[in-house]
């Protein structure tokens, strides 16, 4: 059975996210965990047409939580 590939963590990337996109200092972004990188870029992708809110949605959401 053959080992699967080796893909090298895209380091490139992911510090032109940190720092470039987000514009986290280099303290900060050699501070954060894994995890932490992750979820910003989440946070950063375009929402999926199959999960994005819809305009009734909204309007629901805000008739039941006013902020009044």
């Amino acid at each position: 059975m053959s080992q699967p590939a080796v893909v090298p963590f895209p380091w490139r990337e992911v510090m032109a996210f940190g720092l470039g996109r987000l514009g986290w200092p280099p303290a900060v972004f050699w501070a954060a965990t894994p995890r932490e990188i992750g979820a910003a870029l989440r946070a950063h992708q375009p929402a999926d047409a199959a999960t994005a809110l819809r305009r009734a949605d909204l309007r629901a959401l805000m008739a039941a939580h006013p902020d009044a």
